[in-house]
């Protein structure tokens, strides 16, 4: 085609779109909708696999996560000797888990004691992680300064530790806390070491690493000190708990192992805990769980932005038929002045493409200030593809020629004699 008479088939298709501007909007609205639908619903089940990705990378692919679980109350009967609880995982777990499942790397062990620490009046209550030097290697936990826990300082039950950032901001606010010694108790412990800052996970897949006043202590050291047994007051009760190990970090060989080695894990505990004090958490099962989440999700609201896309095809295609009958005079006097029915088919064709583009060009913008406003109410994390922004407008120009080819035939097929007559 001729590019001036391109031009000018354009220039009157927007000249007659705009004879009726409120008619013209409000047939944009549904490809403005659809198009803003399309780019949401891809933003979000993005962001659900981001967020579950993100959490994979945190707590390491190839880590599983143990927990002792405290029984219910009607439970502790069982398990209690006098007024002391004991449930758990125990060292003898670990033992078999690392013994008995080839596929296993290392099991790292942590026990958690709550302690009021202080040093020259400031006090505070600090979670002491009792562990071994390899804790770092199967968790995201990283030194920011001064060293980590070494192998001589576990075989030697050595009295140091590596506080939190948040920990070391509480008890050290103006100074650095390398080589400083604060006192837990009767003990004084000297602090080797400070971590970085690190990322919080989802409430079920938070591990020791996310507790903010927290310190690190080789694990020996915790129990030739403060024993096996643990007294916690609280709110006027009192209790003693005995638990060899809070948290074990459990690292396989390899991703295709991981699950195969979570179920024989379950399988082991369940056979020595019949009551079931434990849990089992595994990072890569949350990110295969986000990801069929996410791909329901794009299925249900793919549905519905197709479904707008249709109401809004449907919309522009009553609209072009209405139109045509419209504007049968007109029609008629430019097939008496020379137009062919490629002309008439023409215009009618850009009439409803200029819809439709104009439509998908708000529905960009409607679908890109969408993500953000859901994030910000709903607390869902977004992430807008960058084909998101190409697949839409293209799917909705789609949809214009096909509702627009309809009424265009029409148009393009009235007899000249017969248009010209009609009033």
């Amino acid at each position: 085609m001729n590019p001036f008479l391109a031009i000018r088939i354009l220039k009157l298709g927007v000249k007659s779109l705009l004879l009726h501007k409120l008619r013209s909007l409000l047939n944009m609205l549904g490809i403005l909708f659809g198009v803003g639908s399309v780019i949401a619903m891809l933003a979000i089940g993005e962001g659900a696999a981001w967020e579950a990705q993100q959490l994979v990378k945190r707590l390491g692919p190839t880590t599983i996560i143990l927990r002792s679980e405290k029984p219910s109350e009607e439970n502790q009967s069982a398990t209690s000797t006098a007024r002391m609880i004991v449930y758990g995982l125990t060292f003898e777990d670990l033992d078999r888990i690392s013994g008995t499942i080839p596929s296993v790397k290392i099991v790292v062990p942590v026990r958690k004691v709550v302690k009021e620490v202080w040093r020259e009046g400031r006090r505070t209550d600090v979670t002491l992680l009792g562990t071994i030097p390899k804790y770092t290697d199967v968790t995201p936990a990283k030194v920011k300064v001064g060293r980590w826990l070494t192998d001589f300082d576990y075989r030697d039950k050595r009295p140091v530790v590596v506080l939190k950032e948040d920990t070391a901001r509480t008890l050290f606010p103006a100074q650095s806390p390398i080589d400083k010694v604060i006192r837990v108790g009767d003990t004084a412990f000297k602090v080797v070491g400070v971590m970085g800052p690190m990322g919080t996970g989802s409430a079920k897949g938070r591990s020791s690493a996310d507790i903010a006043l927290g310190a690190y202590t080789p694990l020996s050291s915790l129990r030739e000190r403060f024993g096996d047994i643990n007294a916690q007051r609280s709110a006027g009760s009192f209790s003693i708990e005995q638990v060899d190990v809070h948290e074990a970090e459990v690292q396989v060989d390899a991703i295709p192992h991981v699950l195969p080695v979570a179920k024989n894990v379950r399988t082991l505990l369940a056979k020595a805990h019949p009551k079931k004090d434990y849990s089992v958490f595994v990072p890569l099962e949350q990110l295969r769980l986000a990801e069929r989440q996410a791909a329901i999700w794009t299925i249900v609201l793919a549905c519905v932005a197709g479904i707008s896309l249709l109401v809004g095809g449907i919309g522009i295609m009553n609209v072009m038929l209405a139109t045509v009958t419209e504007r049968t005079r007109e029609i008629g006097i430019r097939r008496a002045l020379g137009a062919t029915k490629k002309h008439i088919m023409s215009q009618f064709l850009v009439e409803t493409l200029v819809l439709t583009l104009a439509g998908g060009i708000l529905g960009i913008a409607f679908g890109l200030g969408l993500p953000p406003l859901v994030n910000l109410f709903a607390q869902v994390k977004t992430h807008t593809p960058l084909y998101a922004l190409l697949l839409a407008p293209g799917i909705s120009l789609l949809v214009g020629l096909l509702s627009g080819l309809y009424p265009a035939w029409k148009a393009a097929g009235m007899d000249p004699v017969e248009a010209l007559r009609h009033e």
